[in-house]
């Protein structure tokens, strides 16, 4: 327990900042108008899909006999990034839904 808290008092401006963005992300993310956000979906989906292709790279490079940080990192990253792909393919298909013509019965 003490080696976390050691962790997190030498580390204390990279949490702020990684939490000070998480903050931001969510503010920003929240007051897109829907007409810019499937423009902005495929954008992310673009950036996610090269963070696969670098967290593919790294576990390519990494050893697997044992359990390194590149190792989590690189499954983190895979994971992530493809729930993160697989989200903005579903919310885009959503969104289109939205436009369509309603069909008369």
């Amino acid at each position: 327990m003490e080696q976390i808290l050691i962790y997190f008092y030498e580390n204390k401006e990279a949490l702020f900042i990684i939490a000070l963005t998480i903050f931001l992300g969510i503010e920003v993310i929240s007051n897109v108008p829907s007409v810019l956000h499937t423009p902005l979906m495929s954008g992310a989906n673009a950036i996610s899909g090269v963070i696969i292709i670098g967290g593919i790279i790294l576990l390519g490079h990494t050893d697997l006999s044992t359990i390194s940080l590149n190792m989590i990192l690189g499954i983190f990253a895979v994971i992530f990034g493809t729930l993160n792909v697989v989200g903005g393919f579903v919310v885009t298909d959503r969104m289109l839904e939205m436009f369509k013509k309603k069909k008369k019965k």
